[in-house]
């Protein structure tokens, strides 16, 4: 790949250096409009739980039955992935992803939904995020070298929360003037773009070198064994699950927070899911034109508690738009401790086991917080939401307390920059 500088690179520092690789830009282009679908997506199927519904736990459910396959498939999909490609994995998913979308957008506009059938679609849904995930997420290092590596994994963390913030918002808007089965069908088309886009992308991998289609299991407990081993990316895992299982699970929660916290409906939750959206954007430009890899480890463990602090004081805001502006500083410090983490187990860890490695990335970034969300949604059914979530708050920073230390043995292990 071209290393010179060129005068996007010279002008907007790591950001242009990521997007001067033609084939990273492409792909920037196609999943950053997938993921204004899935966000747009997401809040349709929130909204629509909740309107069936009307409980917090019936939340947590629904997000269980569409990260619960994170658990059980990404080690699968990582596997999978590091044995026949990224490519392949990712459209083949990501069409019938489309195909589902199309067919929920078909059952919401022919008044046939039921909470079952959400359930159904969005668990089936989850487990092709599930085996795509790892995919999507190791590809980047096939499509720009190492020294660019941690401004283009900042900058797709900058374009998901640009649908984060935008996703919502349409979705909002439209759910008020049109319908929930509008927003669904949108969203599908923005799965096709990217599938045509993929398909259009040719990219050299690098694939496990362990023999046989049947080795799946020894594949996934040598990633495990291989993360447990490794000091320096145990940690990270750690702190990603505490923020995970701890903070995060409000997203899920979000159609219940703005109804019962605030009194406001669904143009509530927009606000609320697009100002964490905002925050984590700026996160990702942020860390985008920082473009380097010295420093992270300290952004990981300061960004975990500030996270944690700004949590707390949403839950005594008051004000819906109070709670927005604390909102956006909890998604600007989990996207810094989120995005961090994931470039530092990207620098570090080996080839071979890439996919591997970053299904359990998925697995504690999204499938935790639905355990989280499950849980808390039972609890606010007895104490309230306010209650649960500074409960949460408070126990993070316990969890800060204890792992802090850490954090500065590990640095050199984790910075160290070696070029593939």
């Amino acid at each position: 790949m071209n290393t010179a500088a060129t005068p996007m690179t010279r002008l907007f520092g790591g950001i242009g250096a990521a997007l001067s690789h033609p084939v990273y830009r492409n792909y920037w282009i196609g999943v950053s409009a997938q993921i204004v679908g899935r966000w747009m997506l997401k809040v349709a199927i929130g909204w629509l739980t909740w309107e069936l519904t009307k409980s917090t736990l019936g939340l947590g459910i629904v997000a269980v039955a569409e990260t619960f396959p994170l658990i059980v498939l990404s080690l699968i999909g990582g596997a999978v992935a590091d044995k026949i490609g990224y490519l392949r994995i990712m459209w083949v998913s990501q069409l019938l992803l489309g195909g589902l979308a199309a067919l929920f957008a078909v059952l919401v506009l022919a008044d046939l939904i039921t909470i079952e059938g959400v359930v159904v679609l969005t668990a089936v849904m989850g487990s092709l995020e599930a085996l795509s995930g790892p995919a999507r997420l190791s590809i980047v290092n096939a499509l720009v070298p190492k020294k660019d590596l941690s401004a283009a994994i900042a900058l797709g963390s900058a374009s998901f929360n640009v649908g984060r913030v935008v996703g919502p918002a349409i979705a909002g808007a439209l759910i008020v003037v049109v319908n929930i089965g509008t927003v669904m069908a949108l969203a599908a088309l923005t799965f096709f773009v990217f599938v045509l886009i993929l398909l259009r992308t040719r990219i050299e991998e690098t694939r496990s070198k362990s023999s046989g289609a049947l080795n799946i299991v020894s594949d996934m407990k040598e990633s495990l064994v291989y993360v447990w081993n490794h000091s320096g990316i145990f940690f990270l895992m750690l702190l990603l699950g505490a923020t995970a299982l701890l903070i995060r699970p409000y997203i899920d929660l979000a159609p219940g927070i703005s109804v019962t916290m605030f009194g406001q409906g669904a143009s509530g939750m927009a606000i609320l899911l697009s100002s964490t959206g905002a925050g984590g954007l700026i996160a990702g430009l942020y860390l985008a034109q920082r473009g380097e890899t010295q420093g992270l480890t300290r952004l990981v463990t300061g960004s975990f508690l500030a996270a944690a602090i700004f949590l707390l004081l949403f839950t005594v805001s008051g004000h819906i738009w109070l709670a927005a502006a604390a909102l956006s500083l909890v998604g600007f410090f989990i996207l810094v401790g989120g995005i961090s983490s994931q470039t530092l187990i990207q620098n570090v860890v080996d080839p071979g086991v890439r996919a591997r490695v970053m299904s359990l990335y998925i697995i504690i970034s999204w499938g935790v917080p639905a355990v989280g969300a499950l849980i808390m949604g039972w609890l606010a059914d007895f104490v309230g939401l306010q209650i649960t979530l500074a409960g949460g708050g408070v126990l993070a920073v316990l969890v800060w307390l204890i792992m802090a230390r850490q954090g500065p043995k590990l640095k050199a292990q984790l910075e160290a920059v070696k070029e593939t």
